[in-house]
């Protein structure tokens, strides 16, 4: 027979493992895949990590999840957040690649840069 004492600590592991199994299912099906965007004004807007200015885009929502509109007039599925799609897409498109693959593509909060110095 287990002492009251592990038991008690396998209960609330136990208890807390279904909290957090739950909580991850509800963060999923409520859609928290992204960055929190205010999409209702039914436009973003993405400012230049390199000095090219800033651009707007309209958005639409769709059943795989919200586009952005690009410059030429093609609609493009938001990654991360729809205003970062929109500039790496467009007004920093040469700037944010290397070897043709995207390679500065901000995260889910935001362009974090840390400068360590010595």
């Amino acid at each position: 027979m287990l002492n009251d004492g592990f038991a008690g600590k396998l209960a609330a592991i136990a208890l807390l493992a279904c909290f957090g199994l739950g909580l991850m299912a509800s963060m999923a099906s409520a859609g928290f895949r992204r960055a929190p965007e205010d999409l209702s004004r039914g436009y973003v807007v993405a400012e230049s990590r390199y000095g090219n200015g800033s651009i707007s885009g309209p958005i639409r929502i769709r059943r795989l999840g919200p586009q952005v509109q690009l410059p030429g007039g093609t609609w493009e599925y938001c990654r991360r957040s729809c205003s970062e799609t929109l500039r790496v897409e467009s007004i920093d498109f040469w700037d944010s690649r290397q070897d043709g693959v995207v390679a500065d593509e901000c995260g889910i909060f935001g362009c974090l840069e840390f400068n360590f110095r010595y």
